[in-house]
């Protein structure tokens, strides 16, 4: 070997070595299970009672982007022309968003899509932004993070990322864990600026001495139809099983990103493909129920519950329901609706929201 063929290949190794702690430094590699602080402002929360009604929403805010957007990712050949909104349209999605919790007025809230020092949001700590004007009514919450990046590559991005699972409670939360989900397959260094779907998990206390689990999640929305989706699904499914079969009451909600039976072929033939004719929530239907049911979203009434409002501007208005509400054998369904009147303009996706009876005192 020449001197020169040395001192090349020695040159490329510092360079692979160089760039490695440089990903390795921009990037973020949660664990598969971690503990999460949980924050309550008030002195002391209520508990939560065994048999008591109780009302839980579920909202992805599409990080307060807006409607008067077609971003890249809105169109299927990624030509959407916008790539970030402004603060003021921001501000203005905030305000509505803040005005629909109000009146709504949940004991639960599952958010998605909350940003925190992200470039397409301008850097905003969007639940602080949030918990100013809600900070009355939940005192409890926790949050992690799905998708987190110092920088990202990407020509539409080019900055950092950063985006949440939030969780709001008026009631005690007494212990949260974030739980990772199967990540999608790509090369070594792609995988480390990509979004990493996860299940925040909850646990509020019942003053008899029991639990209610509460999961908020959105799974991923890139590849539908492949093996990381199912693989996502499965795993929630896992955990279902085992909380139900020590006998803890649960609840899970958010943007599943599945469309549920019937729909496939309902869409317009462009907007299959992202989607797999045998939807991969069945995992979950065929076991648990779900808000809106089956019946529900494919009935004659479907229109009622379509909960995703593409900004594809070849889309007028609703066109599937991506975002559901699952919940224990234990726990009885009173009523449900996706409140779609004016809500339309504020996010992609629109508000699911239940109100359910805790399982009585044994």
């Amino acid at each position: 070997m020449t001197r020169l063929l040395r001192i090349t290949l020695l040159g490329l190794l510092i360079l692979a070595g160089l760039l490695t702690a440089l990903i390795y430094s921009l990037t973020w590699r949660p664990g598969d299970k971690e503990t999460l602080p949980v924050r309550c402002v008030a002195p002391r929360a209520p508990t939560l009672l065994p048999g008591q009604a109780i009302k839980v929403m579920t909202w992805n805010v599409q990080y307060l982007a807006g409607k008067r957007y077609v971003f890249w990712y809105d169109t299927p050949d990624g030509s959407g022309p916008d790539d970030r909104p402004t603060v003021e349209d921001m501000a203005f999605s905030l305000d509505e968003v803040a005005r629909v919790i109000r009146d709504e007025q949940p004991d639960i809230l599952l958010l998605q899509e909350l940003d925190e020092g992200a470039k397409p949001s301008h850097y905003q700590d969007q639940l602080t932004l949030l918990q100013e004007r809600l900070v009355d009514l939940y005192p409890c919450s926790v949050q992690a993070f799905d998708w987190k990046a110092d920088f990202v590559p990407d020509l539409h991005i080019f900055g950092s990322v950063g985006r949440k699972l939030v969780t709001l409670s008026r009631y005690q939360i007494e212990h949260a864990e974030r739980l990772q989900l199967p990540v999608a397959s790509a090369n070594l260094i792609s995988r480390q600026f990509q979004p990493k779907p996860a299940l925040l998990l909850s646990y509020l206390p019942l003053n008899d001495g029991g639990q209610l689990a509460v999961l908020n999640t959105r799974l991923d929305s890139t590849a539908p139809g492949h093996r990381v989706v199912q693989d996502q699904v499965q795993v929630t499914v896992k955990l279902l099983d085992k909380l139900e079969s020590r006998g803890t009451s649960w609840l899970i909600g958010g943007d599943f990103n599945l469309l549920p039976l019937g729909q496939f072929l309902r869409l317009d033939a462009g907007k299959r493909g992202q989607y797999s004719p045998d939807s991969e929530l069945h995992l979950l239907w065929e076991k648990y129920p779900m808000i809106p049911s089956n019946s529900e979203s494919s009935g004659i009434d479907r229109a009622k519950w379509l909960t995703h409002v593409p900004n594809d501007p070849s889309v007028d208005g609703p066109d599937r329901t991506l975002d559901y509400l699952f919940y224990s054998s234990r726990i009885k369904r009173v009523n449900a609706h996706v409140r779609q009147d004016d809500t339309l303009r504020i996010s992609n996706h629109l508000p699911v929201i239940g109100r359910f009876l805790l399982p009585a005192a044994q």
